[in-house]
């Protein structure tokens, strides 16, 4: 790949994921302090994202393999996408914010495939040259949360009082515009397929996949793939609400600990994988949510503050370890013949099920725990994720066998 390409690549990762967490991470306090929403509104504004995990395939299946180049796509979702980010900018009323911001999910989805498909066409070793593209995501991440928490200072407690929050959209917004620009300028990635091939729905859904559940250890991994985005959604909905509740300073700058420890583990991950095998790395990533949560759970702003950083910090254990390992797994479980449909499939089952049940369910936990002055019995609202996560890692750790292991230990 030439240098012109690498860096189009990843300025291209960076603003697509400095766009996301730019407005993702406060979304919760946003909700709860400019539009008065309850746990169970906000629980139907972040599962636009689920809708949207459920219908990119459809956007990317039926359109951009088959019609245009991806890059172009991805200028017109982001420039579109611009438009309804200032909509939900200037948006007062829950019920006037919600059609907007499900609009942009469902567009905003699948630009997740599309930056993957413009890096992958210009990689002739995309095993070794996507992780130093892809890193730039998440410098982005952190770079959207700095500027909130220590340039800005829009999450301050009085900052978000008075709404100032709702600057986030604008800043998103302007990223979206810069990129939707930008994209047109991206390497040419044409159609994988030709249009008068024919489509199969199966196939974009990655249902094709279904045959591995035939096999009871991918059939686990499969259920405990749902069930784990139960415990995360609590994350993604929460944590913010949570930290600027109890008083943490900067939280969304405090939050970027999260992406910098994601970097931190994703370099580690290969050696882990490779001394403990598949099944160990995944019962640590589902064991540090359960940990993190009960972090939240007995942790504080003041003497105890240690435990609510921790608990951010352990995000690379419990992202990576569980899904980045869960996509290493699916890839070797699925063989040449189904990898692209299995990867599809699990996307659809936690992005887009699991997540759907879990922001439901966190919505449901918030609101049941709400007290009388309008404030949260935190530690309800974290010990009950908390022990879902330990569910599931018992669940894994009695039923997952992990065949490499034991094939390994017969030939020995």
């Amino acid at each position: 790949m030439n240098l012109n390409n690498r860096i189009k690549l990843s300025a291209m990762m960076f603003l697509e994921f400095f766009i996301w967490g730019a407005w993702f991470v406060t979304l919760g306090t946003f909700l709860g302090n400019n539009l008065s929403a309850t746990g169970g509104q906000s629980a139907s504004v972040f599962s636009t994202q689920s809708w949207g995990a459920i219908i990119a395939p459809f956007i990317i299946g039926l359109i951009a393999d088959r019609y245009f180049n991806a890059e172009k796509i991805l200028g017109v979702l982001h420039l579109v996408g611009a438009v309804l980010m200032y909509q939900m900018y200037n948006a007062t009323d829950i019920n006037v914010f919600y059609p907007y911001v499900l609009g942009y999910m469902i567009l905003f989805m699948p630009t997740l495939a599309l930056v993957n498909s413009v890096s992958f066409n210009q990689m002739k070793d995309p095993e070794k040259e996507f992780s130093t593209i892809r890193v730039w995501g998440t410098i982005g991440w952190i770079a959207a949360g700095l500027l909130i928490s220590f340039y800005f200072h829009w999450d301050t407690a009085e900052a978000a009082k008075a709404g100032m929050l709702k600057n986030t959209f604008l800043m998103a917004g302007i990223a979206s515009l810069t990129l939707g620009l930008f994209s047109f300028t991206l390497p040419k990635t044409p159609p994988k397929v030709s249009s008068g091939e024919k489509v199969k729905i199966s196939e974009i859904l990655g249902l094709d996949a279904l045959k591995l559940l035939k096999d009871k250890n991918f059939a686990i991994f499969f259920i405990s793939s749902i069930l784990i985005c139960i415990p995360l959604a609590f994350y993604y909905q929460n944590a913010h609400p949570f930290l600027s509740n109890v008083g943490l300073e900067n939280p969304t700058g405090k939050m970027t600990i999260g992406q910098i420890s994601e970097v931190l583990f994703l370099l580690l991950l290969p050696v882990f994988f490779t001394k403990f095998g598949f099944k160990k790395t995944i019962l640590v990533g589902m064991l540090a949510w359960g940990i993190r949560y009960a972090l939240f759970a007995y942790g504080n702003a003041s003497d105890l503050s240690f435990m609510l950083i921790l608990g951010i910090a352990l995000h690379g254990i419990c992202y990576d370890f569980f899904f980045v390992s869960g996509q290493i797994y699916t890839n070797s479980a699925a063989g040449d013949k189904y990898k692209s449909s299995a990867q599809g499939l699990i996307t659809l089952a936690t992005y887009g099920v699991g997540m759907l049940v879990g922001f439901e369910v966190a919505g449901w936990i918030t609101d049941t725990y709400k007290l009388a002055d309008g404030s949260f019995d935190w530690k309800m609202v974290w010990i009950i994720p908390s022990g879902i996560a330990f569910v599931v890692f018992l669940l894994f750790a009695l039923f997952f066998t992990d065949k490499k292991k034991v094939e390994a230990q017969l030939n020995h």
